[in-house]
């Protein structure tokens, strides 16, 4: 009764942070952020299997939960949804990398104690999909460069060319918070311009 209680509690706690959030409570934001990133990245790491992808995969998916906001639903669990959208951006992320190293009868567990199952679906493509999938890459481009100079730079530099934090530190100088920080921006500006041209699921 005493778990019971207290994830009640929590879900209460949450759901006034989503509240806050949702009207753009930047304070809100960083305690949900700072409350489910280390469980998040467990999500993460335990479906890619590698620590610096588990970190860019969890970056992603807190990107997608809070752009998203508005359509989580107060009658569950906020933790519970993240975890669900962490889970989705992981398979996105091995099906992108064309990786196929989790079975298909794998599930991760959230902290609510609901399973969620991993499907990898084929990724092949029909010539007439691959070509649509072309051309939506790059409109992508197209909205890529009506971003901030320093934000098309890092992301042609992490999504595009590939480049680690590392990487990415020692050509820019700038130090690895400031990268992070400021590619979780990047990365935000750009999930908005697609989302408005619905080019949000091209993967």
């Amino acid at each position: 009764m005493a778990v019971e209680h207290e994830q009640s509690e929590r879900t209460k706690d949450d759901a006034e942070l989503v509240r806050r959030a949702l009207k753009d409570d930047q304070t809100a934001i960083n305690q949900l952020h700072k409350k489910y990133k280390d469980s998040i990245y467990m999500v993460t790491l335990k479906i890619v299997h590698n620590r610096e992808d588990a970190e860019d995969v969890t970056a992603t998916a807190f990107s997608k939960a809070f752009l998203n906001l508005a359509k989580f639903s107060f009658d569950f669990a906020f933790s519970t949804w993240l975890h669900r959208i962490a889970t989705n951006t992981s398979i996105d992320f091995l099906r992108k990398k064309r990786l196929h190293a989790v079975s298909l009868d794998a599930t991760t567990t959230s902290e609510e104690g609901e399973s969620t199952s991993i499907e990898v679906k084929d990724t092949k493509l029909d010539p007439e999909a691959d070509m649509v999938k072309t051309q939506r890459k790059a409109m992508i481009r197209i909205v890529i460069s009506s971003l901030k100079s320093n934000y098309q730079e890092l992301i042609e530099m992490f999504y595009f060319q590939e480049k680690s934090y590392d990487e990415i530190e020692k050509e820019t100088g700038l130090p690895l918070g400031t990268i992070k920080a400021q590619l979780f921006r990047a990365k935000e500006a750009l999930f908005k311009e697609m989302k408005s041209k619905n080019l949000d699921n091209i993967y």
